[in-house]
C-alpha cells in the first residue's frame, strides 16, 4: 500500500478516534473520519500484542491491506479509516478477513455497491 493511503502519526490516530464514528463486529472495529482535502481515503491499522505473537498481528494486517487493495474501487474515498482487530481475527483465513470487513464497512455505509453489467 502506497505511503499516501497510510496513517501512520500518533495525532492523526487521535483524531480519528476523537471525531470519527465507529462501528464493529466480532472480529474488527472500524473508526471513520471525514476527510473534505482528501481524494482518496487512507487506513491506519492497529493489531494488539493480545491477539499473538508478531507472526500472527503481521499475517492480519497484510490480509487487511489486501482486502482494502481489493475492496478499492467499492470503498469511499475521502475518509480515513482505523482497523482495530479483535482477538476472533487471529483464526481466520484471509477470504473469512476480507468478508467479516465487508461486513463492517457496510455498516458503515462506506462500501458502494458493485455496478452489475
Amino acid at each position: 500500500m502506497k505511503k499516501a493511503y497510510r496513517i501512520k502519526k500518533d495525532d492523526e490516530f487521535q483524531r480519528v478516534f476523537k471525531k470519527g464514528k465507529s462501528f464493529a463486529n466480532r472480529q474488527f472495529v472500524v473508526y471513520i473520519f471525514k476527510r473534505e482535502d482528501l481524494a482518496h481515503f487512507r487506513i491506519g491499522l492497529s493489531v494488539s500484542k493480545k491477539i499473538g505473537n508478531a507472526v500472527v498481528r503481521n499475517r492480519i494486517k497484510r490480509c487487511i491491506r489486501q482486502s482494502f487493495h481489493e475492496l478499492n474501487e467499492q470503498i469511499a474515498s475521502g475518509y480515513d479509516y482505523i482497523i482495530i482487530a479483535r482477538k476472533p481475527a487471529a483464526n481466520m483465513d484471509f477470504h473469512e478477513i476480507k468478508k467479516s470487513l465487508m461486513h463492517v464497512l457496510k455498516l458503515s455505509r462506506v462500501l458502494k455497491q458493485p455496478q452489475k453489467k
